[in-house]
């Protein structure tokens, strides 16, 4: 208990952390829609609105990694923000496509 009081003494509480906090919650938030979507359906599924909290959140926390100077935040949120970004282009192609098979 002593280490976990120490440790928590020794961070400095400014607003970057609370951006950094607020970036994390973004991020948990899209496991709890994911979560709803496939209890609402009764069968695993990862709504687009999943990817887009994906985003959101890792914008987040990647700027605050760049702030924070922490290449392991920084590094890792940018490589994610690219594959999220590309399920989301992935997703609209198919849309599309499927939109216009509907019209022809």
């Amino acid at each position: 208990m002593n280490l976990l009081k120490n440790y928590f003494e020794g961070i400095n509480y400014d607003w970057w952390l609370i951006i950094g906090f607020i970036g994390q919650g973004i991020f948990f938030l899209r496991f709890l829609v994911q979560w709803i979507a496939s209890e609402k359906k009764g069968e695993s599924v990862i709504p687009v609105s999943f990817w887009y909290l994906s985003i959101m959140g890792a914008l987040i926390i990647f700027i605050y990694a760049v702030v924070r100077k922490d290449p392991v935040f920084f590094l890792g949120q940018l490589v994610a923000i690219m594959i999220y970004y590309r399920n989301l282009r992935l997703i609209y192609k198919k849309k599309n496509k499927d939109t216009n098979q509907l019209i022809d």
